[in-house]
């Protein structure tokens, strides 16, 4: 049961480094501070699409590697 959620658990971390890379970034530098903070809030909304799906695989692999992570910790006690 141990080996298996470590082999999960290294599977999920793997697939998270592989999800976040494929993300876009968010930051323009300082130039997009300064010149595209209305454009940032009323416009390019990415509210489907690629960005979307990336950012829900995201959150739902986060959310699997720190429940795993947590029973892991439990379990080796």
């Amino acid at each position: 049961m141990y080996t298996a959620m470590m082999v999960v658990l290294a599977i999920v971390s793997a697939l998270m480094i592989l999800v976040i890379l494929m993300q876009s970034s968010n930051s323009d530098g300082l130039s997009g501070s300064i010149a595209g903070g209305a454009e940032q809030l009323f416009g390019k909304k990415k509210s489907r699409g690629y960005e979307a799906i990336l950012n829900r695989i995201t959150i739902v692999l986060s959310v699997v590697f720190i429940v795993l992570s947590l029973v892991l910790v439990t379990l080796g006690k």
